[in-house]
């Protein structure tokens, strides 16, 4: 399950799809560990926008954060960030 807290920013139906169309290989690696949970929350100060993703499943929990200018960039680097964490809990789940 995702939860999102767009906080600040305002988000296009655009850009609330494509958040979720790139987070759906992460929701997959999650649903397979089983008890996955993703809350992530953006603020956006001056031209910044902040990204904040908090993980917990079955494996265990991490945080991830991106900071970017553009809002498709942090998404991108997010969206890296929590895949990269979740393969290597996959592994670790699988090798125990």
């Amino acid at each position: 399950m995702i939860k999102l807290d767009a906080g600040n920013v305002l988000l296009k139906p655009s850009q609330r799809r494509q958040l979720m169309a790139r987070l759906r290989r992460s929701l997959r690696m999650g649903a397979r560990l089983g008890g996955f949970l993703m809350t992530i929350r953006m603020w956006r100060s001056g031209r910044q926008f902040e990204l904040r993703a908090d993980v917990r499943d079955a494996a265990g929990s991490f945080g991830c954060r991106a900071r970017r200018n553009d809002f498709a960039e942090a998404v991108h680097e997010l969206v890296r960030l929590i895949a990269g964490r979740l393969h290597g809990q996959t592994l670790r789940a699988h090798a125990a």
